[in-house]
C-alpha cells in the first residue's frame, strides 16, 4: 500500500482521517503517521483494546457489545461512527478482530471486522477471514486492508 498516495488523495479531497483500532493496536495510525507531513490529513487515532475503552472513547453501545460481541460488524460500525463523532475527521476506519493465538468455533483466529464511516455517506462494514496466519501476520494483513478501505472510501 502506498500510504503517501493515500494521504495525497485525502489531501486533494480535503479529508481528515481518524482511526479506531482494537486488534491492530494503533498500527494503522502508525502507518499513516510514518509519512512526513501526514499531520494535515491524520486527525487522531483511538486504540480501544478493551470493551470499556470502546464504550468510553467511541460511544459503542454496551448492548451492542453484549448482543454481538466485540468482534462483529455491529461493533465495527459503531467504532467507525464513534471515531467521526469524537473527532474533527471526515473519514474513519475501524478494526476489531481476533489476531490470535486462539479464537473459538464461532469466532476463529484471523477474523477481523472493519468499518468505514465518512461524513454524508452510509457507513460500510465487512468481515475478512484472514485465517490462522499467526498474530503478527493477521495484524499486518488487517492494517493493509484498512488502508485499502480508506483509499476506496475516497472514490
Amino acid at each position: 500500500m502506498d500510504v503517501a498516495a493515500l494521504l495525497a488523495e485525502a489531501r486533494y479531497w480535503g479529508l481528515r482521517i481518524a482511526t479506531a483500532e482494537s486488534c491492530t493496536g494503533g498500527m494503522v495510525a502508525a502507518a499513516l503517521t510514518d509519512v512526513a507531513g501526514s499531520s494535515d490529513v491524520f486527525e487522531r487515532g483511538f486504540v480501544t483494546y478493551s470493551n470499556a475503552a470502546k464504550v468510553e472513547m467511541l460511544g459503542v453501545s454496551e448492548e451492542t457489545l453484549a448482543g454481538h460481541g466485540a468482534v462483529s460488524e455491529a461493533v465495527a460500525r459503531e467504532m467507525a461512527e464513534g471515531a467521526l463523532a469524537h473527532s474533527a475527521a471526515d473519514l474513519a476506519v475501524s478494526i476489531t478482530g481476533i489476531a490470535g493465538p486462539g479464537g473459538s468455533e464461532f469466532k476463529p483466529e484471523g477474523r477481523v471486522c472493519f468499518g468505514v464511516a465518512r461524513t454524508g455517506r452510509e457507513t460500510r462494514v465487512e468481515t475478512v477471514e484472514f485465517g490462522a496466519l499467526g498474530r503478527a501476520k493477521v495484524r499486518k494483513a488487517a492494517t493493509e486492508h484498512a488502508l485499502g478501505l480508506l483509499v476506496r472510501a475516497m472514490a
